[in-house]
């Protein structure tokens, strides 16, 4: 019964459109929701493909170019403060820096550069970021010109009115068919591997864009919405005219709502963008918007010389 409900002919489908209109038949066929279990295989090979390709490429260019990791001094190994970090917090407070300044026999600055340290031992390096960001930009820039391959010499690609010409019964092309699994591949990918990707600030946008992205594409999938779906893969914002032959339905809604997610985010990255853009003209350019920046060691190194508290019998060590 939850199945019939939540695929309910009136939630997803124009009147007086049904899904038994969207059965293969008269030589058309539609798309179903059982091709997409191969996303999942294609996801994976696409992990793949780019390891080899952060391996292979990414590493020769970024040589090529003259990207290469800062070197970073390393927080000096203390079983203490180690704990303190991956089980309470990255950030102490002052009143724990004094509790762990008692324990050590440090001073607070002492504690307060080794957690500076510790923190940007744990950013990752520019190659990292180099690795991820050109794997992105290679797919993306391959993806642009299949979505153009496969659009070039259809109708709607031109006048956006043929979009819904005929709805539902529009076959499924091979090169929609090809542009829609790899697409979704791609970001399942992403959400595979978000764990060990940077985490940038934007973080919770990304996740809530690749959601919402997925989301559009499945749904739209399942509805024979692919002309249309096709279009915004490609060029993201669009007028279309559904309803110059439909009344407004749920469906209508819910994939405009979806797409008003996406144009706010892109309107967030767009500020970023020119933030950027900004900052470079006037000089101040200092790095990615979206990332944290590397703190600085405020403090000489002869004040990072720990002292050892008498007879505490905790064993610790200023070695590196």
């Amino acid at each position: 019964m939850l199945s019939e409900w939540f695929w309910w002919d009136r939630l997803w489908l124009p009147r007086p459109v049904t899904w038994a209109d969207l059965q293969d038949g008269e030589g058309r066929v539609y798309a179903r929701v059982s091709h997409l279990y191969i996303i999942l295989p294609v996801a994976v090979m696409l992990l793949g493909l780019r390891a080899v390709y952060e391996r292979l490429i990414a590493v020769p260019l970024a040589e090529a170019l003259g990207v290469k990791d800062k070197i970073r001094k390393r927080a000096s190994h203390n079983p203490v403060l180690e704990k303190y970090y991956k089980t309470h917090s990255k950030h102490p407070t002052q009143a724990d820096i004094k509790g762990l300044c008692k324990k050590l026999g440090w001073s607070e600055r002492q504690v307060e550069r080794w957690f500076r340290r510790r923190r940007n031992q744990d950013r990752p390096g520019l190659l990292k970021k180099f690795k991820e960001a050109s794997w992105r930009f290679a797919f993306y820039l391959c993806s642009t010109f299949g979505g153009v391959l496969a659009l070039y010499d259809k109708p709607w690609f031109y006048d956006l009115r043929v979009v819904w010409a005929g709805f539902p019964k529009q076959s499924l092309l091979d090169s929609q068919y090809w542009y829609y699994i790899i697409e979704m591949s791609f970001y399942g990918s992403l959400l595979f591997s978000v764990a060990a990707d940077v985490k940038r600030k934007d973080f919770k946008e990304q996740l809530i864009h690749h959601w919402a992205t997925l989301t559009l594409l499945s749904f739209s999938w399942c509805a024979n919405y692919i002309r249309i779906g096709t279009l915004v893969m490609l060029i993201h914002c669009t007028w279309v005219y559904p309803l110059d032959l439909f009344e407004p339905f749920f469906g209508y809604y819910f994939f405009n709502v979806m797409l008003v997610v996406l144009l706010l985010l892109h309107v967030f990255w767009a500020s970023l963008i020119l933030r950027m853009v900004k900052k470079f003209i006037f000089g101040k350019m200092k790095g990615d918007e979206r990332s944290d920046e590397e703190e600085d060691e405020e403090v000489s190194e002869e004040d990072y010389t720990p002292t050892y508290s008498n007879g505490s019998g905790n064993g610790l060590s200023n070695g590196h």
